[in-house]
C-alpha cells in the first residue's frame, strides 16, 4: 500500500510540474510581431548602443509582442541597399545618413549643405520643430516612414601645419570624401580636394601626399590621425544628422498602437543617442588635445567668410531650396 502511495505521489508531481511548465509557457508567449533592424556600426557605437535601447523599449512598452533584432555591423547591407529593403519590408527599420536618402527626396539635400547651421544647438533646434517634422515626411512617398533624428557630429578640417582661417586653407590640398558636393565646397573655399581611400589618409597625411583632412573628432582620434595632422580647425562645414526609418509596409501590418509606441519609443532613444555622441565626442577630443592636437574655434566674422564662400555651394545642389536654406540659416538669431 506504502509503495502505491508512493507512485501516486510521484504521479501528482509529475503533473503538477507539467502543469507548471505548461502556465509558465503562457505566461511568457512567444513575440506576434518579428522585425529587422540594420545598423552598419559596431556594438559600441552611439547609434547602435541606442538602437538595442529602442529595441528594449519597444518590447517592454509592447508586453513582449514587438521583438526587435538589430542587425549591426553592415551584416543587413550597405545603407543605400538597406533603404531599398526597407521600401519594400525587406528590412522592417534602419539608421541611415541622410546623404543616402536624397535620391529618394531631393530636399534632403539641404540637409547636406555646409554651414547651414551655427552650432549644434541650432541644429537641434531646426530638427526638432515644424522644419525638422517637414523633413521626416518628405520621405513618404518612397514607402519610408521618417521616426526620429540622430547625432552624427559634425565635421571639422585639420591639417598638418597650422590653420586659423580661410586664407591659411587656400591652396592646401585636402582629403574628401567621394562625393562631388563635398570636393565642389573644398575648391570653393580655395583649396584642393583629393578623393583617396579612408584606408590611404593617414600615410597620405604622414607622406605630405594631402596637407589636411576633415572628419569628425571620433574618426580623428580613433584613426590617429591627429599623429600627422595636430592641427584642428573647429569650422563645422557639415553637420549632416541621421534618420530612424521604419518601412511603410511594415507599419501597415502592425496595428496602429504599435506603430505609434515605435515612433514614441524612436524619440526617446533619440535622445539616447545624443547623450551619448555627446560623451564619444568630448572623450574623443580630451584624448587629442591631451596627445598635442592644437584646436582653432572660429571667430563669427570668420564663420561668416566661410559661409560666404559656399553660396555657390546652393545654388548647384540646392537650387530648388534656397528660400528654405536662408530660412534655416536666419531662424534662432
Amino acid at each position: 500500500m506504502k509503495r502505491k502511495w508512493m507512485l501516486a505521489g510521484a504521479v501528482m508531481l509529475l503533473a503538477a510540474a507539467l502543469t507548471a511548465g505548461l502556465l509558465g509557457s503562457r505566461a511568457a508567449p512567444a513575440p506576434g510581431y518579428l522585425l529587422r533592424y540594420a545598423e552598419n556600426q559596431p556594438d559600441d557605437y552611439p547609434t547602435t548602443q541606442s538602437a538595442y535601447y529602442f529595441a528594449d523599449l519597444v518590447s517592454e512598452r509592447t508586453g513582449g509582442d514587438v521583438k526587435i533584432t538589430v542587425y549591426a555591423n553592415g551584416t543587413l547591407g550597405d545603407e543605400s541597399s538597406v533603404i531599398r529593403q526597407v521600401q519594400f519590408g525587406g528590412i522592417d527599420l534602419a539608421r541611415v545618413s541622410i546623404a543616402q536618402l536624397v535620391v529618394h527626396a531631393e530636399i534632403m539635400s539641404v540637409l547636406t549643405m555646409p554651414y547651414l547651421y551655427r552650432d549644434n544647438a541650432h541644429m537641434w533646434s531646426v530638427l526638432e520643430g515644424s522644419t525638422g517634422d517637414r523633413f521626416l515626411a518628405e520621405i513618404a512617398p518612397a514607402g519610408l516612414i521618417g521616426l526620429s533624428w540622430y547625432d552624427a557630429g559634425e565635421r571639422h578640417f585639420y591639417t598638418r601645419t597650422p590653420i586659423t582661417g580661410l586664407d591659411d586653407l587656400r591652396g592646401m590640398t585636402i582629403r574628401v570624401q567621394e562625393a562631388d558636393y563635398m570636393s565642389d565646397m573644398v575648391r570653393a573655399l580655395g583649396a584642393l580636394p583629393r578623393s583617396i581611400p579612408y584606408s590611404e589618409v593617414y600615410s597620405s597625411l604622414s607622406t605630405g601626399a594631402v596637407d589636411g583632412a576633415e572628419n569628425n573628432w571620433p574618426s580623428y582620434e580613433a584613426t590617429q590621425h591627429y599623429r600627422a595632422a595636430p592641427y584642428m580647425l573647429l569650422d563645422g562645414h557639415v553637420r549632416i544628422p541621421e534618420m530612424q526609418i521604419l518601412s511603410a509596409e511594415t507599419a501597415a501590418a502592425l496595428p496602429d498602437e504599435y506603430v505609434e509606441i515605435i515612433r514614441e519609443c524612436a524619440r526617446e532613444s533619440a535622445l539616447y543617442e545624443r547623450q551619448l555622441w555627446a560623451e564619444r565626442e568630448q572623450e574623443s577630443r580630451q584624448k587629442c588635445l591631451s596627445r598635442g592636437v592644437t584646436e582653432t574655434v572660429l571667430s563669427d566674422a570668420e564663420r561668416e567668410r566661410f559661409r560666404a564662400a559656399c553660396q555657390p555651394i546652393y545654388e548647384k545642389y540646392a537650387a530648388d531650396y534656397l528660400d528654405l536654406i536662408a530660412e534655416i540659416q536666419a531662424s534662432g538669431e
